[in-house]
């Protein structure tokens, strides 16, 4: 099949118990969903089966967008690759001395295991020093023997870090040279290739994490690949990184650190946009699946970049990422009463197998979606997903009887409405986090919430923080997978520079920056993608001499053959404007000084029209319910109306109590709430007197 043959672009997003899948056919504009069971075993399976319930053939796809969890789940299990560490001597326990930082803050005690055991960290003889002189070649006959050596403890893949590389890497270079003529694969990490960057914890770790996750993201990506081939896939298949931006394969299997996190921040470009085109440019996202529930801010249209993130205790990752937080608060989230006699939700989730107590599938403990089906809330005849034709009510209540309603003395109901109420508050807690404590008034802001499970919750979030309203995508279950699709291709670039502004060696600093521009560029281009157009984007970060922390410093630069016109006059403005707005006042007497340079490159993807998601039902016409049904709230039973949303017109306007269903999701209207349908589909859910 020819290139203009093929049409549909995919968007694929895994979470732990259910697969979602958006399919857009560019030629008509035309999109629909799917949704099924996550496969734990091997996603790929998974993502075929999503596809194949719309697509028979395969060779209609021009692009598939992926948003993988492998990575994630391979650092939460601890399920990486056996990896080697080669370092520089005296720096092997780097990774295990972290920042001198415990799990507990206030206890006495703590354990941590890094993820490269010591028998698998190696040191050589080399030395550079922090201002990138070369003291002491590396010697490659060393290098190799200390190779060999993990080869024989059964090391599948190697790190290699040396100390203060991120001011010259010759040395390492050099040793990942002489490695690469005897390993026998492609999974060998330089530090200083994944983050030329000063703070050798952070370096350590995140090149470890990198080479730890190699194997297991390689192996992955290349079944995804070769099983979309023999259904007669011949289109490109990419993949969402934490920043926000896709990349290609090849680039996923050299850097799969960089996918951490990779599901979220689809769903949170896709809010974005969403939003966006809605008149909504500050929204908390709030993505329940399954087993989590993830936050995070968009201010002004802007998603919030962070440095780095901790997977779990130690286990860091320096790279750029959509600042996301993440709770255990999703739909098969387990609700328990811990020995103090307290009501507890998660961590522990139940997952897609064997599932909350309702799929009758061998768990007999209560969990969130437990509690929304034994509430009314959820259409027991009617479970998304595909996986069950029907949904247990009375496995549900018995498991809510058994571990909640008994231990503190309620009735069923009761009980089912305190598990949603603490569910609730947990999420409450975490929009605060994002919004509260970042000096952001949430009264400004609205929710989005998506996921499987978020548009349940919603009316408890917009009365707990006191958010203006909610705006409910027209896909709430697939929005991730729709972020897939619209997401651009980028790639991010740090390196330290560490010179004070008025000793600046301009011209070395804009040929830095013309390089990793062009570097970049040349990484979009290896994709084969048409874009609508490059941006590229030059920061800096600076602080006056003897600060610690630095600010993120924007500069007001392009690049335009082969250099970005940069002066020290265009720095130290950008630097005061920045500092002025995050600090309120400048420090004019003291020197300033650069420590990194970042450099992002963005390939701008087509965004497709969201009013092609619009309802078909003409406007203005008068809604009815489909029915009745009794739902539980606020301690009693009420008669909530029930609709088909997908089919409600523009302008229509549903009072609560009420429930809308779609085949990717149930939406609850609250008593005192009221929902309206915008021009995208949207659902906009505020206050009665209001809306």
């Amino acid at each position: 099949m020819s290139e203009q043959e093929r049409k549909t672009v995919i968007g694929v997003d895994v979470g732990g118990t259910y697969t979602d899948v958006f399919f857009l056919n560019e030629a008509d504009g035309a999109c629909d969903v799917a949704k099924v069971p996550t496969t734990r075993g091997d996603q790929s399976q998974g993502i075929r089966s999503g596809i194949q319930q719309r697509l028979e053939e395969l060779g209609s796809i021009s692009t598939i967008v992926h948003g993988t969890t492998v990575g994630t789940n391979a650092l939460l299990e601890r399920k990486g690759a056996r990896c080697g560490v080669i370092t520089t001597k005296g720096f092997r326990d780097v990774l295990e001395m972290r920042r001198r930082d415990r799990p507990q803050t206030w206890g006495l005690w703590g354990n941590f295991e890094p993820i490269v055991p010591r028998d698998l960290r190696v040191e050589v003889s080399e030395r550079v020093l922090a201002d990138g002189t070369l003291l002491e070649h590396v010697d490659q006959s060393e290098v190799q023997a200390a190779a060999r050596n993990l080869l024989e403890t059964g090391a599948e893949s190697l790190c290699i870090f040396f100390i203060n590389s991120y001011a010259n890497d010759e040395n390492e270079r050099t040793a990942v040279q002489a490695v690469r003529d005897i390993w026998p694969s492609e999974h060998v990490t330089a530090s200083s290739e994944i983050l030329p960057e000063v703070r050798e914890f952070e370096r350590a770790s995140t090149a470890s994490l990198n080479a730890y996750l190699q194997p297991p993201v390689g192996s992955y990506l290349e079944r995804l690949e070769a099983g979309l081939r023999d259904g007669g896939f011949g289109g490109q298949v990419l993949i969402v990184q934490s920043n926000g931006g896709v990349m290609a394969v090849e680039t996923a299997q050299r850097f799969p650190v960089r996918t951490a996190l990779s599901g979220p921040a689809a769903g949170v470009i896709a809010a974005a946009h969403i939003a966006g085109s809605a008149g909504f440019p500050n929204v908390i996202t709030c993505d329940m699946g399954g087993t989590s529930f993830d936050v995070s801010l968009i201010a002004d249209g802007k998603s919030a970049l962070f440095p780095q993130t901790s997977i779990d205790f130690g286990m860091v990752i320096r790279t750029p990422m959509i600042e996301i937080t993440t709770i255990g608060a999703g739909g098969g989230s387990i609700a328990w009463v811990d020995r103090g006699g307290l009501l507890q939700v998660g961590p522990e989730s139940a997952g897609s197998d064997p599932g909350p107590a309702c799929y009758g599938l061998g768990n007999d403990r209560p969990t969130v979606t437990d509690a929304n089906v034994v509430m009314g809330r959820i259409n027991a005849d009617r479970p998304i997903g595909g996986k069950l034709e029907r949904l247990n009510v009375e496995a549900s209540k018995a498991a809510i009887l058994k571990h909640v309603a008994e231990p503190l003395g309620l009735h069923v109901m009761a009980a089912a409405e305190a598990i949603i109420r603490v569910a609730n508050a947990k999420m409450a807690g975490a929009i605060r986090l994002v919004s509260v404590e970042r000096g952001h008034d949430p009264k400004s802001f609205s929710a989005m919430p998506f996921g499987g499970g978020g548009a349940l919750h919603t009316g408890a979030l917009i009365k707990d923080v006191g958010l203006k309203s909610a705006l409910v995508p027209r896909y709430p279950g697939v929005t991730s997978a729709l972020g897939c699709v619209i997401a651009d291709m980028r790639h991010d670039r740090v390196m330290t520079i560490n010179q004070m502004l008025d000793d600046l060696d301009v011209p070395a600093l804009d040929r830095q920056m013309s390089v990793t521009a062009a570097a970049g560029q040349k990484l979009l281009e290896e994709a084969d993608i048409a874009f609508e157009g490059v941006v590229y984007e030059f920061e800096l970060d600076m602080h006056y001499l003897g600060q610690t922390h630095t600010v993120t410093v924007p500069l007001p630069l392009s690049f335009n053959e082969g250099a970005t016109g940069v002066t020290p006059e265009i720095i130290r403005d950008a630097f005061e404007i920045t500092y002025r707005q995050t600090y309120g006042r400048l420090l004019d007497s003291i020197p300033i000084r650069i420590m990194n340079l970042r450099v992002t490159v963005v390939g701008r993807r087509p965004k497709f029209d969201l009013s092609i998601l619009a309802p078909a039902t003409e406007k203005g016409m008068e809604i009815q319910a489909n029915t009745t049904r009794q739902i539980w709230a606020e301690g009693r039973w009420h008669d909530a109306s029930v609709f088909e949303r997908l089919t409600l017109p523009e302008g229509a306007i549903v009072s609560g109590p009420a429930i809308l269903e779609q085949p990717d999701t149930t939406i609850f209207i609250d008593p005192d709430l009221k929902g309206e349908v915008d021009r995208f589909g949207n659902l906009l859910i505020a206050r009665k007197d209001e809306v």
